[in-house]
């Protein structure tokens, strides 16, 4: 069955003292909740940006801001990804805070790739990719520098992420959609200039901010990138029992595809299953034992 659900970013750099700055994200969050938003990114160190160090402007959560914000997300029953600075004992973190319906805190990650700038600064690295449950689906979040490294990526699927919210002083651009289609997630940036994305598992760009700071989309969770190879051909035998109730998106360059379904009842995970289809990285991991096989066999 489909689980849809409407994500948003607010792509832009934040201007004025603290409480104007939350005013801001406070009108957004609304104007998100108009356009049916489940779930709204900020940028990197939102509230914080530009007004002054890290060892000054870090919050013992809840703090300030992530108080504030906890409000809003509780008036407009919806859920934030709000990045701050952190700090824990004498501490300090780049953090991506997880605020739900309800106002309470879901879920914090500490960015686990800070830059050599930010870690010479007193900012500690993470060591976790957590992901988190909501009401739609698992989630994972990634901030700015973290982009550029496999580690978290991968860690965040294989925890069960189904949507990657990144939030970062940088665009992201290519990688952003690299990481879509390679992990076979939806990726929704929210950057600190224009140029916010939200890209299909396939790595489609299905919206992209311009002028406009707010971006949304309704997305199915409901369907699984998988490889052309040993699933192609079983695909008339799926069409002849569910039909229309399938849906398929192809990456034809790449070779692979993603099906999906929007029917009550019908979850394409046991799709895959009753059709014997095989993901892409067990497609990988099979490509990998036979090839070990293959140079073992040979070295007798």
């Amino acid at each position: 069955m489909a689980r849809y659900v409407t994500v948003a970013s607010v792509s832009h750099a934040p201007s004025g003292d603290l409480g104007p700055r939350l005013d801001q994200a406070a009108h957004l969050v609304w104007r998100a909740k108009q356009f049916g938003a489940d779930i709204v990114a900020f940028p990197e160190i939102y509230p914080h940006l530009g007004l002054g160090e890290a060892k000054g402007l870090a919050e013992t959560l809840p703090g300030e801001s992530t108080g504030r914000m906890a409000e809003v997300a509780k008036k407009n029953s919806l859920y934030l990804v709000w990045p701050v600075y952190e700090r824990r004992g004498d501490t300090l973190y780049n953090s991506a805070v997880l605020i739900d319906r309800q106002g309470e805190i879901a879920g914090v990650y500490h960015k686990m790739h800070p830059t050599i700038g930010e870690i010479e600064a007193g900012i500690m690295p993470g060591e976790e990719a957590p992901t988190f449950e909501t009401d739609f689906g698992r989630i994972g979040m990634a901030i700015c520098f973290d982009l550029n490294f496999r580690d978290l990526m991968t860690g965040l699927v294989e925890n069960g992420a189904e949507i990657i919210f990144f939030c970062s002083a940088y665009r992201g651009g290519m990688q952003v959609r690299y990481w879509a289609f390679e992990l076979g997630v939806y990726m929704v940036s929210a950057v600190l200039s224009e140029l916010g994305q939200i890209v299909d598992l396939t790595g489609e760009v299905l919206e992209e901010s311009t002028y406009e700071a707010l971006i949304a989309h309704r997305i199915n969770l409901n369907r699984r990138l998988l490889h052309m190879d040993y699933n192609w051909d079983k695909m008339d035998k799926m069409l002849e029992k569910y039909g229309g109730a399938l849906t398929f998106d192809y990456a034809t360059r790449e070779a692979c595809y993603a099906i999906g379904s929007e029917r009550e009842g019908l979850e394409i995970d046991d799709v895959i299953k009753e059709f014997g289809l095989e993901r892409r990285q067990d497609y990988w991991e099979r490509s990998n034992r036979m090839r070990a096989e293959a140079l073992a066999k040979r070295a007798g």
